[in-house]
């Protein structure tokens, strides 16, 4: 089982992010407004250029969705019965008040299920900024990077006029400089999960990047330093006779807390995953010469990870799974779909083959945003742990 934050600072950052996970009514955001006028727009996952918005002095909000904390009274009666969870849970947020703090909504393409999303929020919230986000799928940068471009500049220009300053393209290449610095941390804390993941639980980490995505940048830097700092100061945890395994399937609804924990507790050292990918779906830093609105551009077009709601054209679909298992170590890959999750749905039989092909053990199962029972869930997994030791060679 994974250890309990041993030293007081430890386990206060994960109190406190924990609170944060927790707190549906945006209360950090609520705070931020009292104390600026910028803008505070709230996005969906997968994507959306935030250094743009911290150049215009909004903050990004990221809205996952309400988890098993929210029951679903009017949610329900806006989607029928056959599609995942996240939106019905979102616009009951909407709908009770919750979200009353943001100015706007971003809905980046994902699916027709939030490409519908913003449509309704438009009907039901017509004085904010709401906006259907389109992403190349040609990612040529003659066609794809000049469309991206007419977006980002529509955007801006659409923030300008709901009060934000003026698009100012140093300001701008401030705000990628402070960006490449998160993606650092970022990036940093996920190596260190995969050389060492009995110091950095998956749910711990994944509460961390939960609260990067209700404060500012700023703040959110000093809690990733402070949260690596206290880890690697720990001498409490030791490492446990585990699988490694890779979680995908996970990129837009999120599982709920308790069955990553589950997870954990089944025998599993979760050594990658696609959870909160906003922070990772720029690979490397982006580029702060030259124009920074067409370094963001370039950045999507030629450095975004692979992922189902991303087009990639000749590529293999699977390959880049194959690399990351190579790469993070992983025994075995877990799909950890939402249910109705078109997308990662559609994608796993070409992820499943690619993974048979390289010889690597896998299992499945599906989860709904909300749910709170997850014992076979946990014996399927510590089974799949138990198989891979015993038989793989491990």
């Amino acid at each position: 089982m994974t250890a309990e934050p041993a030293s007081s600072e430890l386990a206060g950052l994960v109190a406190a992010a924990d609170e944060l996970f927790h707190d549906l009514r945006l209360g950090a955001v609520r705070r931020w407004k009292e104390s600026t006028d910028g803008l505070a727009i709230g996005y969906m996952p997968i994507y959306v250029p935030q250094e743009l918005f911290h150049a215009q002095g909004a903050l990004s909000v990221g809205i996952l969705g309400g988890g098993d904390q929210v029951e679903i009274i009017r949610g329900d009666a806006y989607y029928q019965s056959y599609i995942c969870h996240i939106p019905r849970s979102t616009i009951e947020l909407g709908l009770n008040g919750s979200l009353d703090c943001l100015d706007g909504m971003i809905f980046p393409a994902i699916c027709d299920v939030i490409r519908n999303l913003s449509g309704m929020w438009k009907l039901q919230f017509p004085d904010k900024l709401i906006r259907y986000l389109d992403v190349p799928q040609n990612f040529d940068a003659e066609i794809g990077g000049r469309f991206y471009r007419h977006e980002l500049e529509s955007l801006a220009a659409e923030l300008e006029s709901h009060g934000a300053p003026a698009y100012d393209a140093e300001r701008l290449r401030e705000s990628i400089a402070t960006y490449n610095e998160l993606r650092r941390r970022v990036r940093d804390l996920y190596e260190l999960r995969r050389r060492q993941p009995w110091k950095v639980p998956t749910h711990e980490l994944y509460l961390m990047l939960r609260a990067t995505l209700v404060q500012p940048v700023e703040d959110s830097l000093v809690l990733l330093d402070r949260y690596r700092a206290a880890v690697e100061a720990d001498d409490q945890r030791r490492p446990m006779d585990q699988a490694r395994v890779l979680l995908t399937g996970s990129f837009c609804e999120q599982p709920p807390l308790g069955l990553i924990k589950t997870l954990e507790h089944s025998g599993c050292y979760i050594v990658d995953d696609d959870f909160i990918q906003i922070h990772r779906w720029i690979e490397d830093d982006i580029s702060t010469d030259g124009d920074p609105l067409q370094n963001l551009v370039d950045a999507f077009i030629e450095d975004s990870v692979a992922s189902p709601v991303r087009y990639i054209g000749e590529e293999t679909k699977g390959a880049d799974l194959v690399a990351r298992v190579e790469k993070s170590g992983a025994e075995g890959v877990i799909f950890c779909a939402a249910s109705f999750c078109d997308p990662a749905l559609l994608d796993q039989p070409m992820i499943v083959a690619a993974a048979e092909a390289a010889g690597i053990p896998w299992t499945a199962f599906k989860f709904a945003e909300n749910n709170g029972q997850f014992q076979v869930i946990r014996e399927q997994a510590g089974t799949f742990s138990d198989s891979i030791k015993l038989w793989s060679g491990a």
